[in-house]
């Protein structure tokens, strides 16, 4: 089969119209015409995340390389992989930091993020231009205490280069047995040379809320991120801050790198008697969407929010739907 692509390849190289091959639904065109049982090119176009040349030019190339590749004849590579790697290309064609396709195996690793338990260092992380950055370290974890800040690009793990790195490679190199340790390398604005971290895995166990009485009369309360239960903990402790006499509330999201969007709804709603929390505008009116706040609220008590640079996505709505609403004043 192999033998036949290269001849094909000169022939079909020079037509105007020539043959097209479709990787997804298998049908061949010909001077414009489709046979493909019942399937018209209407049908083809329709189901096709690309024309028929583009098409036509991807198979062409997995022909090639299925060809000519040194390993290709004792190297398989899944299906699932060829696709989820081509998505993973027409994503990052876009040139956008915040639009990502996450395959299941990634999906699976931010789940158990979301879970709260597991083995590593407790940083979120972010990609620009193919560089690292650390979005903020978890209160508590080895990253924190360590003292890795908001914006320190990570530059080498160990004695590898990850420049270009995807997330989920960085993620799988960072993470480990609890007990063994990394040394990760971090450019920091303002220092000329790299610093050197070297820091121990543990088992995390992530509680995202942490509440106390500042004073007698001022409660305080900590989220560090918005993950499966942070709506439960956070109206637990809220709850007991009022029982216990508060009479005005800091909620601290400095460094809380986001999380579940339902989340940071739910514990808006706490604080807003209705009205708009969020709402997301796309180019397409099906993109259009709005989530308000129920009616009534938990506590009317005055609020100050706390923010900084490491406060991100979830924790910039809630921020900013608290400030605009006049509900609390975001400080930061």
């Amino acid at each position: 089969m192999h033998k036949e692509l290269s001849p094909l390849w000169r022939r079909v190289r020079g037509w105007i119209a020539g043959m097209v091959v479709g990787v997804v639904v298998g049908v061949a065109v010909t001077g414009g015409l489709l046979a493909a049982g019942a399937m018209d090119l209407g049908e083809f176009a329709r189901i096709s995340p690309f024309n028929a040349r583009a098409m036509w030019l991807m198979k062409q190339a997995r022909a090639i390389v299925e060809t000519y590749q040194v390993d290709s004849g004792t190297k398989t590579v899944e299906e699932d992989d060829l696709l989820y790697g081509a998505i993973h290309g027409m994503v990052a064609a876009w040139g956008d930091p915040y639009t990502r396709f996450v395959d299941p195996s990634q999906l699976k690793e931010e789940e158990i993020e979301m879970e709260g338990q597991y083995g590593g260092l407790c940083i979120y992380i972010g990609q620009r231009d193919g560089r690292t950055l650390v979005i903020s370290p978890i209160e508590d974890t080895p990253a924190d205490r360590a003292g890795l800040k908001p914006q320190d690009q990570i530059v080498k793990i160990e004695d590898e280069i990850i420049l270009g790195w995807d997330s989920q490679k960085v993620v799988k190199h960072l993470r480990g047995k609890p007990g063994t340790s990394v040394t990760i390398w971090v450019r920091r604005e303002g220092e000329e040379e790299l610093l050197k971290f070297e820091l121990a895995r543990e088992i995390i166990k992530l509680k995202s809320v942490r509440s106390e009485m500042m004073e007698e009369t001022l409660g305080y309360i900590k989220l560090s991120q918005f993950k499966q239960n942070t709506a439960d903990e956070f109206e637990s402790a809220l709850r007991e801050l009022i029982g216990d006499g508060a009479k005005g509330l800091i909620l601290d999201l400095r460094n809380n790198g986001g999380g579940l969007l339902n989340g940071a709804m739910e514990i808006c709603d706490m604080f807003l008697d209705g009205g708009l929390v969020v709402g997301m505008k796309g180019r397409v009116e099906r993109a259009n969407d709005e989530m308000f706040a129920s009616s009534g609220t938990l506590t009317d008590l005055p609020m100050v929010v706390l923010i900084n640079e490491g406060s991100a996505s979830a924790s910039e709505i809630v921020a900013g739907a608290l400030a605009d609403r006049g509900r609390a004043l975001s400080v930061g």
